[in-house]
């Protein structure tokens, strides 16, 4: 393993791992007596995530403003905007479907993410990484029960 891998592959382990709890939590929240709103968990759940970021960028120092009149900040605006988008449509399937059959579909933003960063930024392809989207796509297919 290089050693920029092992700088990454802690936090994406424990973003799998946290990711894997949110769609089933949602779920309960969202549906039978008593549910809220899946709009409404929307904001909740994002409030504790904006918190949370102010918190790490105040332990950290990072600054904030110092970083908002960068060019890449159309960027941010932008994953934002669909991050609003695809957060809200991801609560309200899930308050309305089977997290068994939301969550592989929702899922599959990562191989649209990958084949864009094939395409736009320069990423390297391999058959292995297209059978890897292959066998994917195939997952959600069968997991579903579309």
């Amino acid at each position: 393993m290089d050693a920029t891998a092992t700088t990454y592959l802690p936090y994406a382990l424990l973003a799998m791992g946290a990711y894997a709890l949110v769609s089933p939590l949602m779920r309960v929240a969202t549906t039978g007596p008593n549910a809220i709103p899946s709009d409404v968990a929307v904001v909740v759940s994002n409030t504790l995530l904006v918190a949370m970021a102010v918190g790490v960028i105040a332990y950290t120092g990072q600054g904030f403003t110092t970083h908002l009149a960068s060019p890449k900040l159309a960027h941010v605006l932008a994953a934002g905007v669909f991050l609003g988008i695809g957060i809200l449509a991801l609560y309200r399937s899930l308050s309305l479907g089977p997290v068994s059959v939301v969550t592989p579909i929702f899922a599959m933003f990562l191989v649209f993410s990958a084949v864009i960063g094939f395409l736009f930024l320069g990423e390297s392809f391999t058959a292995r990484k297209g059978l890897g989207i292959v066998f994917a796509a195939a997952a959600v297919y069968l997991v579903s029960g579309a």
